[in-house]
């Protein structure tokens, strides 16, 4: 797992223990995050990485039985010249 996914999923498993968290290499430049099958967010659709209140709060909703609604706000991804 690249850096980003690993720092993501020791916040996610911190406050949410039960959650199963995986990840793979994909696409050049793609970062993608699915709860439960749900695709919630993509860096090639929005060109930048996820908030990580955003994530916590979809993975929140997931944990209580709600709707997880789509990501669509991101930061602009770290360019280092």
């Amino acid at each position: 797992m690249g850096v980003k996914i690993k720092e993501l999923a020791r916040v996610i498993k911190g406050e949410f223990p039960d959650a199963d968290v995986s990840g793979f290499v994909g696409r050049t430049g793609s970062f993608e995050i699915v709860i439960n099958e749900q695709l919630v967010f993509s860096k090639l659709e929005t060109g930048g990485f996820p908030y990580e209140d955003d994530i916590m709060n979809a993975v929140q909703s997931a944990c209580d039985g709600k709707p997880v609604h789509k990501i669509t706000k991101s930061r602009a991804p770290c360019v280092i010249m």
